[in-house]
């Protein structure tokens, strides 16, 4: 899978109805949507426990789309490779949720897929610092993780670009693109400012498969994209 300085919509099958998931996951890719974002919860490491290395596994037939594999568990190094198997391309997880982030990273990479950092609303962004050459994503949570369906936390917006930054300066440096994807309460309201902050990976859950018409919602969210790439605010630190 190849990285692309494209923006990218990532619906997340928290969202969706489990019931018909294959179903779900071809409609929305159908509609226009780029990549199938997957959360996985323990509840351990989060208050909540959600789907496995087999419902990956059993979608993966449905879509050529990347699957983006979200690890909200502790530890995470027995699983990585459950996932690899099971047909993920990318695999983030919370470096609070590894004894050795580093070696979490290049254990992803071993395995074939694209690998990146978490980062809570509360955790820091000094993770990243030295681990930069083994990044090929990062994903600021907008939202404590746990639960779908909650409102995006407005003190994001700066955390964004303070990532973008960091990115950027990697980057003009030699470093490889990174991409900077955001989770948590994403909507039409307010993708246009998370855009203009420096995000260019959106995930959204109820947003989209909270509506009737996936497609319309995905155009409108891509209008709204295009809006905040006009915004003066996106080249800002």
């Amino acid at each position: 899978m190849s990285i692309s300085n494209t923006t990218r919509i990532a619906p997340s099958l928290l969202s969706a109805d489990f019931a018909r998931l294959g179903e779900e996951v071809r409609n929305v890719v159908e509609a226009g949507a780029d990549w199938i974002h997957f959360d996985v919860m323990d509840n351990h490491y989060v208050p909540n426990l959600t789907i496995g290395p087999m419902v990956c596994q059993a979608i993966r037939p449905h879509t050529s789309a990347p699957i983006d594999v979200h690890l909200m568990v502790e530890p995470v190094d027995d699983i990585i490779p459950q996932f690899a198997k099971a047909g993920a391309d990318i695999i983030t997880f919370h470096p609070e949720a590894s004894r050795h982030p580093d070696r979490s990273l290049a254990l992803i990479k071993d395995h074939g897929c694209k690998a990146g950092l978490v980062f809570n609303p509360a955790t820091p962004l000094d993770w990243m610092d030295y681990v930069m050459e083994k990044l090929d994503i990062i994903l600021l949570m907008s939202v404590n993780p746990g639960f779908g369906g909650q409102s995006f936390i407005p003190t994001t917006l700066a955390k964004l670009k303070q990532a973008r930054h960091k990115i950027d300066q990697w980057t003009q440096l030699g470093g490889q693109p990174i991409l900077l994807e955001v989770d948590g309460g994403v909507k039409v309201d307010n993708i246009a400012q998370i855009r203009a902050a420096g995000a260019d990976t959106f995930v959204a859950g109820s947003a989209i498969f909270g509506q009737t018409d996936y497609k319309n919602v995905i155009d409108t969210m891509r209008q709204e994209i295009a809006k905040g790439e006009n915004n003066a605010e996106l080249t800002q630190p």
